[in-house]
């Protein structure tokens, strides 16, 4: 079977090689894989885990026992639905779940309070999760192309926030919950049906680059080749932040350079 489609149990032919160099770290991605080999789940000392455009369509509750997991991207996947074992990794800092059919995330979700980075645009979001708002570390949050028409009021909670993209939604009036943002660094409300902007001066932080250059736009996926400290400035706060023209749309962008697609 090998790269074609791994057997439920079977580590891939070269994982061995790829864990031989000391990194914990296992790429996965473009293979065919429905389900995560449970294999995987006994890598106890893993720290990086890559199952990008698999096929993925479910996850073993037993991923939980990667207990030293700091990145996991599984988006691009057919997943629609977390195991509960997903939200008991305690170190985990980033998440991808872009590009999935997820409805919602599991009560549990709020458990991940190691969690610094999630990208979980492109899924079937109707509501904004509630567990979201108990992740008040939470920096760099990626909701864009989902079915949101509304945000909590209780959004305000997430105070470390300081990146947020929710283009491509279906939000017909500026959320007020927004105004009471007032750290946000970036701030994407592309591709929306907005009919107007209240007074946006509340958003301090991104209102005091007002006069910058406009610089190009946020990325939609982060690249791996950058060290940890260097990816999550990047993502949440490096370099300026200038709100572009308010005429239909409101949108942050950004103006660090490097990140990939």
């Amino acid at each position: 079977m090998g790269i074609a489609e791994s057997t439920l149990d079977e580590l891939p032919s070269d994982a061995e090689e790829q864990l031989r160099h000391g990194e914990q770290q296992l790429e996965l991605s473009g293979r065919r894989l429905r389900r995560l080999p449970s294999a995987v789940c006994a890598l106890s000392r893993l720290e990086k885990l890559y199952v990008s455009g698999t096929g993925l369509r479910e996850l073993p509750e037993e991923i939980e026992e990667l207990r030293e997991l700091r990145i996991l991207a599984l988006d691009f996947n057919k997943l629609e639905r977390l195991p509960d074992g997903l939200c008991r990794l305690p170190r985990l800092t980033r998440l991808y779940l872009g590009g999935n059919r997820l409805l919602a995330l599991p009560n549990d979700f709020a458990q991940l309070q190691s969690l610094r980075c999630l990208w979980i645009e492109g899924n079937f979001l109707r509501r904004f999760p509630r567990p979201l708002l108990r992740l008040v570390a939470l920096q760099s949050l990626q909701m864009g192309d989902n079915r949101l028409r509304a945000l909590p009021a209780e959004l305000p909670r997430m105070t470390g926030l300081r990146g947020l993209w929710l283009y491509g939604n279906r939000f017909e009036v500026f959320p007020p919950a927004l105004l009471r943002m007032g750290r946000l660094h970036i701030l994407d409300l592309d591709r929306n049906r907005l009919g107007g902007f209240p007074d946006l001066h509340p958003l301090r932080s991104l209102m005091a680059e007002r006069d910058e250059p406009v610089p190009r736009p946020p990325p939609r996926r982060p690249a791996r080749a950058f060290e940890d400290e260097e990816e999550e400035d990047l993502l949440i706060g490096g370099g300026s932040r200038a709100l572009g023209p308010p005429g239909d749309s409101l949108r942050a962008l950004e103006a660090s350079p490097g990140l990939g697609t």
